[in-house]
């Protein structure tokens, strides 16, 4: 069929506008398509990555029934009184990073390092990440192994979590010994993490990629280079695992629910304070009021951050020695 001068410049004059349309089209596709295949393949690599790694990993410690799962425990020492460790949130692998304190304290004692659900080489579990049934969990996996009498030392939030512990098995406890334990009250506690985001840019590998760009975070502590390729393998594998960003959903609620709480009178604290590191108003005066709450309490000031147990480890077994020799129910 023929068509008129008219029609085919009007053809003509289509095509040109189409042209730069379609190109500008074929851009933003490309502009598109190209970070979305780039996150495909880093989380791709990141999840070979991660089961290589952590296939290399060395078994440590032993494995415990608990909740019809298992949970790893590091026992070491053969001493009269055990000393039970318990981690901070986040801590991926409690059995290697608590190594420089298990050192300085299996001479004297007999030392147990508990790595709850989610952590180490323990499961994962679907169970609400709550104080109770993590602080259950741990009194499942001590009775599994015939302990009935013992310090509990923990780091961190493991401070709140020992409230609980220690209204439900008073009778079990020596004393609480705190690493720069969290207590009731402290400012900002309350306030939701981005686990959503921090899920997603696990799953991405892109925590990967933005931690290979950042230094070292042992270099210059007392770990084996096994033990820090250990750590950072367990660090991929659980640090955006569904039970850890539970446990940092619930842990607003955790505070919440330990407000005004205190321990037993009776039970003895010695709470080892880092005075370097000025994120929490308050944190001394904190632990001093809490140290003040008990007949027996102590507060040991230290010029370290949060993780005293990395650089402090001899400090710390040292003060707590003392500490625990002084007391008739650590004979």
């Amino acid at each position: 069929m023929n068509t008129s001068p008219e029609n085919r410049i009007e053809a003509r004059t289509k095509k040109r506008m189409n042209k730069p349309l379609k190109v500008t089209l074929i851009v933003i596709g490309a502009l598109i398509a190209i970070p979305v295949l780039a996150l495909a393949t880093t989380s791709i690599g990141n999840a070979v990555a991660t089961s290589a790694e952590v296939a290399a990993v060395q078994p440590y410690g032993e494995k415990v029934p608990v909740d019809g799962k298992e949970m790893n425990v590091v026992v070491s020492g053969t001493g009269d009184t055990t000393i039970v460790l318990l981690p901070g949130l986040g801590t991926a692998a409690p059995g290697l990073d608590f190594q420089p304190l298990i050192t300085q304290l299996d001479s004297t004692y007999r030392v147990v390092a508990v790595e709850p659900f989610g952590t180490g080489l323990s499961d994962q579990t679907d169970k609400p990440r709550t104080a109770e049934n993590i602080t259950a969990e741990v009194h499942e996996a001590l009775q599994h192994l015939g302990i009935h009498r013992y310090v509990l030392m923990g780091h961190s939030i493991s401070g709140i979590y020992a409230l609980t512990y220690s209204a439900a098995y008073a009778d079990e406890l020596i004393a609480f010994v705190g690493i720069d334990s969290s207590v009731p009250g402290q400012p900002g506690a309350d306030e939701p993490m981005p686990t959503e985001a921090i899920g997603t840019l696990g799953a991405l590998g892109i925590t990967r990629l933005l931690g290979a760009s950042l230094p070292d975070q042992y270099d210059g502590l007392p770990y084996s280079a096994t033990e820090k390729s250990d750590m950072n393998a367990l660090a991929a594998k659980n640090g955006a695992a569904p039970t850890l960003l539970d446990e940092m959903d619930h842990a607003p609620a955790n505070f919440a629910a330990a407000s005004g709480k205190t321990f037993p009178k009776d039970l003895p604290l010695l709470l080892f304070v880092n005075t370097k590191d000025d994120d929490v108003a308050g944190w001394v005066e904190l632990h001093q009021q809490q140290a003040a709450s008990v007949d027996n309490g102590k507060v040991v000031l230290i010029e370290g951050e949060h993780y005293l147990h990395h650089r402090f480890s001899a400090e710390i077994a040292q003060d707590t020695e003392a500490f625990l020799s002084a007391l008739p129910s650590a004979q």
